[in-house]
C-alpha cells in the first residue's frame, strides 16, 4: 500500500494516521499502513482503558491506561526488544 493511501493529509499540512475501528477498539497505523501504531477505546472522543503503541517493526513501545482521557495508574515504556524498560504510575 502506498503512503499517500493510508495517511490523511489535512489542508494545513497535517497527516493523519490510517485507523481503522475493530470491535470498539480504534487501532491506528504506522505510515506504512501495514504495522500498528496504537491500539484501544475512545469513548466520547477520549482514549478510555488501556492503550498500547508500537514501533513501526511491530514492537510494543509503551502501555498505559486512559480514564476520560486522562493517563492513570502503570505506565510501561518498552526496549526494542519488547522488554519492559521503565514503569512510571501516573495520577489524575
Amino acid at each position: 500500500m502506498k503512503n499517500d493511501q493510508c495517511d490523511i493529509i489535512h489542508p494545513n499540512g497535517v497527516k493523519e494516521k490510517k485507523l481503522e475501528v475493530i470491535d470498539g477498539y480504534t487501532i491506528k497505523y504506522h505510515a506504512n499502513g501495514v504495522t500498528r501504531w496504537s491500539k484501544g477505546m475512545i469513548v466520547d472522543d477520549q482514549p478510555e482503558g488501556y492503550w498500547e503503541w508500537y514501533r513501526e517493526d511491530g514492537t510494543i513501545k509503551r502501555s498505559g491506561y486512559f480514564d476520560k482521557g486522562n493517563p492513570v495508574g502503570e505506565w510501561i515504556t518498552y526496549n526494542s526488544k519488547g522488554e519492559k524498560h521503565k514503569v512510571t504510575q501516573r495520577t489524575k
